[in-house]
């Protein structure tokens, strides 16, 4: 039986108790969350993060900073800022743009022919052919080989006088060829270097990219009566071009910072590239600026602009991708 009454405080004291929403959990405390939850796999990562910070990131920035200042490598903490001085001096320097001219010389005979033949050796291994692993490591192995040792080797092959080249070409009447001497003599010298160390390996970055092509697409080329040339060039090719875009920009990229080939060539060390500077890239000027001459302003300077190149270089590779994907579109 319930009892009615008219006082409030009564009433209310017999009412059940509203029940109260959970707070809402805050911004920062779903972070914290978050954090406590993946802590060990921050623990992970933070080695490699570490190491980056402290070997690729503060000397890419301490470069920067180096650039804008006139200082010595005897003389560290006499550094004088010249804000874009070293930039100027580099543009106006001679040696700068013979380096500039032998870089992309280098490059364009190292790079055409090395993409070319890569092409064609991974056509040929993508059918089924015996001893195709056998062909594959043997492609690579250039690429495993030490840049010191395959230098010196066709530096030695490349010999004025006693080299098997040189022997070659007196042997079908042909007369002998400085080799080191000669600008482009020495430029085609070093980019068969290049050519024979990386043809390989981009071989086998066209081979796996050429195997996952379906095969639907050359079984209704043959229906239609297509060669096996009129697919490479119709299927393959077309299929392909992403992998021979990242191939140009990575060859390039490798073209800009060469440094191994040209300097072990003349199989003295020196940063000079020949006597004449005939075959000094960019790299050689670096070190040369760097650690021959006591120069790492103006070292950094030229590493910079080594960086910008291949900013631009990448940029406008990236363009004409882009162009051509709307095309296709």
């Amino acid at each position: 039986m319930t009892i009615a009454s008219d006082d409030p405080r009564v009433a209310a004291a017999a009412a059940p108790p509203p029940s109260v929403p959970p707070a809402p959990a805050t911004a920062a405390r779903r972070r914290r969350s978050r954090l406590t939850r993946n802590r060990w796999g921050y623990a992970y990562v933070a080695p490699f993060f570490l190491l980056f910070a402290a070997f690729s990131l503060y000397p890419f920035l301490y470069t920067a900073y180096i650039s804008l200042h006139d200082v010595r490598l005897s003389d560290l903490d006499g550094a004088v800022f010249v804000g874009f001085g070293n930039y100027t001096e580099l543009l106006q320097d001679e040696f700068f743009w013979n380096a500039a001219r032998n870089t992309l010389t280098i490059g364009i005979l190292s790079t055409v022919p090395q993409l070319a033949i890569a092409l064609g050796l991974a056509h040929l291994l993508n059918y089924r052919l015996r001893g195709r692993t056998f062909f594959r490591v043997a492609m690579l192995m250039p690429y495993a080989t030490s840049i010191a040792a395959a230098t010196l080797v066709f530096a030695q092959l490349f010999g004025h006088d006693y080299g098997l080249i040189n022997t070659l070409l007196e042997a079908v009447g042909f007369d002998r060829i400085d080799w080191e001497s000669g600008s482009w003599t020495s430029q085609i010298a070093i980019s068969v270097i290049v050519t024979w160390r990386w043809t390989g390996y981009n071989a086998l970055i066209y081979l796996a990219a050429m195997q996952a092509i379906p095969n639907d697409l050359y079984e209704a080329a043959t229906l239609d009566g297509a060669s096996r040339w009129k697919q490479f060039v119709h299927v393959t090719i077309p299929a392909l071009r992403p992998t021979i875009l990242f191939t140009i920009v990575v060859s390039t990229i490798g073209a800009v910072q060469l440094f191994g080939e040209p300097l072990l060539f003349s199989g003295n060390g020196m940063t000079n590239g020949g006597v004449s500077n005939q075959y000094q890239t960019l790299g050689l000027l670096m070190y040369d600026q760097g650690w021959t001459n006591f120069r790492l302003g103006q070292a950094a300077a030229t590493a910079w602009t080594m960086f910008l190149i291949i900013l631009v270089v990448v940029g406008v590779y990236g363009l004409i991708a882009r162009r051509r994907a709307r095309a296709e579109r």
